[in-house]
Protein backbone atom coordinates (compact mmCIF):
# COMPACT_ATOMS: atom_id res chain seq x y z
CA UNK A 1 0.00 0.00 0.00
CA UNK A 2 2.85 2.33 0.70
CA UNK A 3 4.02 1.80 -2.90
CA UNK A 4 1.01 3.73 -4.20
CA UNK A 5 1.92 6.77 -2.10
CA UNK A 6 -0.97 6.71 0.37
CA UNK A 7 -1.52 5.42 3.85
CA UNK A 8 -4.53 3.41 5.03
CA UNK A 9 -5.97 6.25 7.14
CA UNK A 10 -6.37 8.51 4.07
CA UNK A 11 -8.75 8.15 1.16
CA UNK A 12 -7.47 5.64 -1.42
CA UNK A 13 -6.51 6.87 -4.87
CA UNK A 14 -9.12 6.73 -7.64
CA UNK A 15 -9.67 3.29 -9.11
CA UNK A 16 -8.69 1.44 -5.93
CA UNK A 17 -11.54 -0.82 -4.78
CA UNK A 18 -13.10 0.19 -1.46
CA UNK A 19 -14.29 -2.60 0.84
CA UNK A 20 -18.07 -3.08 0.70
CA UNK A 21 -18.52 -2.74 4.46
CA UNK A 22 -16.73 0.64 4.55
CA UNK A 23 -18.90 1.87 1.69
CA UNK A 24 -22.03 0.65 3.45
CA UNK A 25 -21.09 2.35 6.72
CA UNK A 26 -20.22 5.62 5.01
CA UNK A 27 -23.63 5.58 3.27
CA UNK A 28 -25.41 4.68 6.51
CA UNK A 29 -23.66 7.22 8.75
CA UNK A 30 -25.77 10.29 7.81
CA UNK A 31 -28.97 8.38 8.55
CA UNK A 32 -27.67 7.14 11.91
CA UNK A 33 -26.52 10.64 12.76
CA UNK A 34 -29.92 12.13 11.86
CA UNK A 35 -31.78 9.44 13.83
CA UNK A 36 -29.66 10.06 16.95
CA UNK A 37 -30.06 13.81 16.56
CA UNK A 38 -33.85 13.55 16.29
CA UNK A 39 -34.05 11.16 19.26
CA UNK A 40 -32.00 13.51 21.45
CA UNK A 41 -34.01 16.52 20.29
CA UNK A 42 -37.28 14.74 21.12
CA UNK A 43 -35.92 13.77 24.57
CA UNK A 44 -34.83 17.36 25.26
CA UNK A 45 -38.27 18.75 24.43
CA UNK A 46 -39.92 16.08 26.59
CA UNK A 47 -37.78 17.03 29.58
CA UNK A 48 -38.29 20.77 29.03
CA UNK A 49 -42.04 20.19 28.76
CA UNK A 50 -42.07 18.46 32.14
CA UNK A 51 -40.22 21.41 33.64
CA UNK A 52 -42.64 23.95 32.18
CA UNK A 53 -45.63 21.96 33.44
CA UNK A 54 -44.13 21.83 36.94
CA UNK A 55 -44.31 25.63 37.34
CA UNK A 56 -47.77 26.74 38.52
CA UNK A 57 -49.32 29.55 36.50
CA UNK A 58 -52.18 31.90 37.45
CA UNK A 59 -55.48 30.36 36.46
CA UNK A 60 -54.03 26.86 36.32
CA UNK A 61 -56.56 24.51 38.01
CA UNK A 62 -53.76 22.53 39.66
CA UNK A 63 -52.33 25.65 41.37
CA UNK A 64 -55.67 26.67 42.93
CA UNK A 65 -56.32 23.40 44.74
CA UNK A 66 -57.78 23.59 48.22
CA UNK A 67 -54.97 21.52 49.70
CA UNK A 68 -52.87 24.54 50.73
CA UNK A 69 -49.09 24.77 50.40
CA UNK A 70 -48.58 21.05 51.00
CA UNK A 71 -50.63 20.20 47.91
CA UNK A 72 -48.27 22.14 45.65
CA UNK A 73 -45.17 20.63 47.26
CA UNK A 74 -43.45 18.16 44.97
CA UNK A 75 -43.30 15.51 47.71
CA UNK A 76 -46.96 15.88 48.68
CA UNK A 77 -45.91 16.71 52.23
CA UNK A 78 -44.97 19.93 53.99
CA UNK A 79 -41.18 19.98 54.01
CA UNK A 80 -39.08 21.94 56.50
CA UNK A 81 -35.43 22.81 56.15
CA UNK A 82 -33.39 20.53 58.45
CA UNK A 83 -31.56 23.43 60.13
CA UNK A 84 -34.88 24.66 61.55
CA UNK A 85 -35.26 21.47 63.60
CA UNK A 86 -33.77 20.80 67.01
CA UNK A 87 -32.24 17.51 68.20
CA UNK A 88 -35.69 16.03 68.84
CA UNK A 89 -36.94 16.86 65.33
CA UNK A 90 -39.22 19.69 66.47
CA UNK A 91 -39.19 23.27 65.16
CA UNK A 92 -36.60 25.27 67.05
CA UNK A 93 -37.73 28.18 69.18
CA UNK A 94 -34.39 29.98 68.95
CA UNK A 95 -34.12 33.35 67.22
CA UNK A 96 -32.87 33.06 63.68
CA UNK A 97 -29.89 35.02 62.45
CA UNK A 98 -30.85 37.34 59.60
CA UNK A 99 -28.71 39.48 57.34
CA UNK A 100 -29.72 42.87 55.96
CA UNK A 101 -27.95 44.37 53.00
CA UNK A 102 -27.40 48.08 52.50
CA UNK A 103 -29.65 48.12 49.42
CA UNK A 104 -32.79 47.14 51.36
CA UNK A 105 -35.65 49.58 50.83
CA UNK A 106 -37.36 48.88 54.15
CA UNK A 107 -35.71 51.21 56.72
CA UNK A 108 -38.01 50.38 59.65
CA UNK A 109 -36.23 48.45 62.43
CA UNK A 110 -37.49 44.96 63.18
CA UNK A 111 -37.59 43.15 66.46
CA UNK A 112 -34.12 42.11 67.54
CA UNK A 113 -32.39 44.88 65.58
CA UNK A 114 -30.66 47.80 67.13
CA UNK A 115 -32.17 50.93 65.83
Amino acid sequence: MEAYGWTPHLNPPAGTPVPVMASFLSDLFPFLYAACFLALLWQAFRIMGRGFRAVPRPGDPRSTSAGGPAASDRTGRLTIHPELLDADGQLTSEDLLTVRFSGDQDASPRSGEAG
